[in-house]
């Protein structure tokens, strides 16, 4: 029988939860399986991160999907991982007799889902025409199937209904397979739909990390397969996207089509608070002032200018503009000074903190770019601030004074009153705030610093 104290203990909820941070998976399964009173405790924790590697038995098994609306309502983050490899990609569909190609084109196929606990399945073909179904489930694989089972992705987003964060992760796409058709493709599309349909009404971060370029193609909401006039009801809520994207070559004589997929798609979160984009590998634009990238804008020495001056003058991209945006931080990007101050200004009554980070300016200054901080602040005194480095200086003592160290530490900790010594004071704040410092005079100044052991 467990002690008053241990119920005490026990039954205080912050007490609780601090203790069950610190048990791993394991031990929480274990201890969720001694009684029912400490499964009743343990299961948030045990379920608020819920982790799927996509195979095409994840969301069709009737035990596990049982399971999942057993424990579902307890989850808050959903990790969905869809990772690349050599199965993930689809030949093209053969005619087995005239050996022609098959056109086919993908119409997602929604029907209201029922309980796992019903065994009826539904009736009519997934994709439409008997003919071309025949010939995908005698060609692709079974992953593809369960990519395009929406009703099953379906019916897992609806035991989640406490849903806050959906992670997604598509790693280990070789820059060589951009435009090929993929599985991955088709399971984010149901997923994309299986949210828009659902509704979590507490859903309100999204993360993809990493994702390749051109899912966003099969993410945006009003542009991609299934997408209906009520599809932006769930992404019109997300106050968080965190974004880590592969990136790719661009340019004024290269294809633009993932860069407009990223622009459409980062303008359907009109309630957007914190925004945090980075750019894996190679650096790439910045996705904020897409407006005025020269590969998305459309060439002036085209023969339809003179034909149609109006439609060439117009922008491809319309700025973006968040109205609720508070922080924004872009990793590894090259921009102009000219983009950089144009976001300041366009964000400034409601943006409270920005940040770019290992970024490169093409054409200004970062002075150039920052201009309008000192407009608004009416000052420009942040330019006087002088750079701030952080430098290691590792000093080597030899064993008697490292031995008198030892006792100097040992009586400190018997003494509530240390002597302080101003060289020990001068070489911490080397290390804190400095100019850069040439090897000659950080040697005199080395010199300079007595340090006095007892």
């Amino acid at each position: 029988m467990a002690s008053r104290a241990f119920v005490e203990v026990w039954q205080t909820d912050l007490t609780r939860r601090c203790l069950l941070t610190y048990l791993t998976p394991r031990d929480l399964k274990g201890l969720r399986l001694t009684c029912l009173e400490f499964a009743l405790d343990v299961a948030p924790e045990l379920f608020a991160d819920l982790d799927v590697e996509f195979d095409p038995n994840v969301f069709s098994r009737h035990g596990r999907m049982v399971a999942l609306e057993r424990v579902g309502h307890y989850a808050k983050t959903l990790s969905f991982r869809l990772p690349h490899s050599p199965t993930t990609f689809l030949p093209p569909l053969i005619a087995p007799h005239t050996l022609d190609e098959v056109n086919f084109l993908y119409e997602p196929h929604v029907v209201r889902p029922r309980p796992a606990s019903s065994s009826s399945a539904s009736s009519g073909s997934r994709y439409g025409d008997d003919e071309i179904s025949d010939l995908l489930v005698k060609h692709y694989p079974p992953l593809f199937h369960a990519a395009t089972n929406i009703t099953a992705f379906t019916r897992a987003i609806l035991a989640l209904p406490n849903l806050k964060t959906v992670k997604v992760s598509c790693p280990n796409q070789s820059p060589g397979q951009r435009y090929r058709k993929s599985v991955v493709d088709y399971a984010l599309s149901s997923l994309r739909v299986a949210l828009e349909q659902v509704n979590p009404p507490a859903l309100e971060a999204i993360v993809l990390d990493p994702i390749h370029p051109g899912a966003l193609q099969h993410l945006r909401p009003l542009s991609s397969f299934g997408a209906s006039p009520a599809s932006t009801r769930v992404w019109r809520r997300i106050k968080r996207l965190t974004i880590q994207m592969d990136s790719f070559e661009y340019g004024r004589d290269l294809p633009s089509d993932h860069l407009k997929f990223l622009h459409t798609y980062l303008q359907t979160f009109v309630s957007l608070e914190h925004l945090d984009f980075t750019w894996l590998g190679g650096p790439g634009p910045c996705p904020l002032s897409l407006d005025a990238e020269p590969s998305t804008c459309r060439p002036t020495s085209l023969e339809c200018g003179n034909t149609c001056p109006k439609t060439a003058a117009v922008p491809s991209c319309k700025p973006i503009k968040f109205r609720h945006l508070k922080s924004m931080h872009v990793r590894n990007a090259v921009l102009d000074a000219s983009q950089a101050a144009s976001f300041i200004v366009l964000h400034r009554k409601m943006l409270h903190e920005f940040s770019f980070d290992e970024c490169n300016l093409r054409s200004g200054t970062w002075h150039d770019a920052l201009a309008p901080l000192s407009r608004l602040s009416g000052n420009d005194n942040w330019k006087r601030r002088p750079e701030e480095v952080t430098m290691d200086v590792p000093l080597v003592l030899s064993p008697e004074e490292k031995a008198q160290t030892d006792l100097v530490l040992l009586s400190q900790l018997w003494d509530d009153s240390p002597c302080k010594h101003r060289g020990l004071d001068t070489l911490k704040k080397l290390g804190v705030r400095t100019r850069e410092l040439l090897p000659s005079s950080l040697h005199r100044l080395l010199q300079s610093v007595r340090f006095g052991w007892r």
